[in-house]
């Protein structure tokens, strides 16, 4: 039976992060449905006749949740397939179990793809491994982005007692709810922890600290969600960032060459930390008259030095010579060459 719905975890927000699994399976979609929270470069990955449905941020209220789950059925009944992509994993504290349920309950086919959890990418990008030997051997995932308003069915005390790692990703609200929760039922409050916002992005923000100052850091309030780390492991920050120590991190540097030309340059600026922004002036067109051009290839072998001051000036260049059967190497139609050395 084919498969008419792919649940697709996209990864904390770095289109190159995407699984090649998800890739592929976002290359047959007819019709997109995303989160607002993932990043616009992924979306762009669809295919441009894809119908893209934004169903904004993962959804705290059952009502709200339902009507994605209806809208999945109702584009699959219609003979199209459909990449519902979502930040991060889309069976770890999301409502990809929900939405696979309802299809399997409504006899859908369906497909789960995936991705880099943003609790394992956060800690990987800000250079803090969630275990390490001596840190306690406990790794805690708490529910943070979907809480409804920070209310968190946790056993607080417990968990304020564990030695080992604690992590959560969500808004203010729900973030501060957790550090109140850790102190207020025992965790110490110089016990390290670590704020990250943007994660992979050349915006990414690591702010680190004690958890009183993480505390009072969320009551200034967040531009964005963030992750949060606590534990020990957060002390190796300074001897593993890598992310932000590259040359050219936070910089948001624009690319105006074509989409079909600037892939190379993206992919070099973004290895070395910055922000390509992708935002083409030149559209390269055929000439009205190629007289001036057929003029040239006909002088061509009467030069010594043929100089180009564009890539695409060379592609025009060669590709009108092989349109009119001539030799690049000196102008002259191929035929006739080649019979004057093999004649």
């Amino acid at each position: 039976m084919r498969t008419l719905v792919y649940l697709i975890g996209t990864g904390p927000g770095a289109p190159g992060l995407l699984t090649t699994r998800g890739q592929r399976c976002l290359d047959a979609a007819d019709v997109v449905i995303h989160d607002s929270t993932v990043h616009p470069r992924v979306l762009d990955l669809a295919p441009r006749r894809a119908e893209r449905i934004d169903v904004g941020r993962p959804s705290r209220e059952a009502t709200d949740q339902d009507a994605i789950s209806y809208l999945l059925a109702e584009k699959a009944r219609e003979g199209r397939v459909v990449a519902r992509l979502k930040m991060g994993d889309p069976f770890l504290f999301d409502h990809g179990g929900e939405e696979a349920l309802f299809l399997h309950e409504q006899g859908i086919p369906f497909e789960v793809v995936p991705g880099v959890p943003v609790a394992l990418a956060t800690a990987a990008y800000a250079g803090i491994p969630l275990t390490y030997p001596a840190a306690g051997d406990t790794l805690t995932i708490v529910r943070g982005h979907e809480a409804n308003g920070g209310r968190l069915k946790v056993n607080w005390a417990h968990l304020a007692r564990t030695e080992g790692t604690i992590t959560s990703y969500g808004g203010r609200d729900e973030l501060r709810a957790i550090v109140r929760g850790l102190l207020d039922h025992g965790r110490p409050d110089d016990d390290r922890a670590a704020l990250v916002l943007h994660t992979s992005l050349a915006s990414q923000q690591t702010l680190t600290g004690t958890l009183a100052d993480v505390a009072a850091r969320l009551e200034q309030g967040l531009d964005s969600s963030a992750s949060l780390i606590v534990g020990k492991v957060v002390g190796l920050r300074d001897h593993l960032r890598w992310f932000d120590e590259r040359p050219l991190f936070g910089r948001r540097i624009l690319v105006t060459r074509s989409r079909h030309q600037s892939g190379e340059l993206v992919e070099l600026l973004e290895g070395a930390g910055a922000e390509a922004v992708e935002a083409p002036v030149l559209r390269v067109a055929p000439l009205e008259s190629f007289e001036a051009l057929d003029a040239a290839t006909d002088a061509v072998a009467g030069f010594d030095w043929v100089v180009f001051t564009t890539a695409n000036g060379v592609e025009a260049f060669l590709h009108r010579m092989m349109e009119r059967g001539r030799d690049a190497r000196a102008g002259r139609p191929a035929a006739l060459r080649r019979g004057r050395r093999y004649g």
